[in-house]
């Protein structure tokens, strides 16, 4: 079995190969073109945009599915500031849920990785991180807002002082700390949110860090959180059910 990292593979054609069973992680297939091929029993998630499945664009079809399982998921794309702060808040009841959840479960499992995936712990961690990239340093212009328990995203590369320390293992309530007060800048911010602030560039931040030093729009940096702590807090209810069911013994 040949394993590629971090190769270029821009323009290569794959003619009779056979594919099954391979995982691709973190790959960009812009562009590409997949014909005569047997998909069966394949996953397939990430960014999805003009994805054409026998000449029909399949991208709307799925987005209105997932709307209607998950309830909510639609009011993550608002067109004003009301619809960011009522977004915001829908996201803070729905976390509430989920971490009530998390607190039934023996502390340890709160650690640990399903199939992969980050911990419930490390999911916590990581939004602090992209509250703290797109919200305190991209738009509130903090050049260096990191909480040593920041986690980034692992195809990130290492950016300091951006912190990456996968072996911290701090308890619930010490990340939940971290939460409460990234949740509390992000109300603040919002609480006096603008339509017209929406479609201002932020100024770019001086020094290294995440994100880099340019200007973004200041609308998409809060859909960026919208979006990670929806789509997260869907990973995390997942995962939460899986490690509720370990705990249910044989016959329970």
């Amino acid at each position: 079995m040949s394993e590629f990292r971090a190769q270029d593979l821009s323009g290569a054609v794959f003619r009779d190969v056979d594919l099954s069973g391979a995982r691709f992680e973190n790959v960009d297939l812009s562009g590409a073109t997949v014909r005569g091929a047997r998909l069966v029993d394949v996953s397939l998630d990430g960014e999805m945009r003009n994805l054409s499945v026998w000449g029909v664009d399949v991208v709307p079809l799925v987005d209105a599915e997932l709307n209607r399982l998950y309830p909510g998921r639609e009011r993550m794309r608002p067109t004003d500031a009301d619809g960011y702060r009522e977004a915001w808040d829908l996201l803070e009841q729905l976390w509430g849920e989920t971490v009530a959840k998390a607190r039934r479960l023996p502390p340890e499992l709160l650690h640990e990785s399903v199939d992969g995936e980050w911990s419930f712990i490390e999911t916590l961690r990581h939004l602090a991180f992209a509250t703290d990239a797109w919200v305190r340093r991209a738009v509130l212009g903090v050049p260096e807002p990191w909480d040593p328990l920041d986690l980034p995203h692992d195809e990130m590369r290492d950016t300091p002082p951006v912190p990456r320390d996968r072996s911290a293992r701090p308890s619930l309530d010490e990340v939940l700390a971290l939460r409460g007060d990234r949740a509390a800048t992000v109300r603040a911010l919002l609480a006096d949110l603008t339509d017209e602030q929406l479609t201002e560039h932020t100024a770019p931040v001086p020094g290294p860090g995440y994100p880099a030093s340019e200007s973004y729009v200041v609308g998409e940096c809060l859909g960026t959180i919208l979006a990670e702590e929806f789509e997260h807090r869907r990973y995390a209810e997942r995962d939460l059910a899986t490690l509720q069911a370990r705990t249910v013994g044989p016959g329970t």
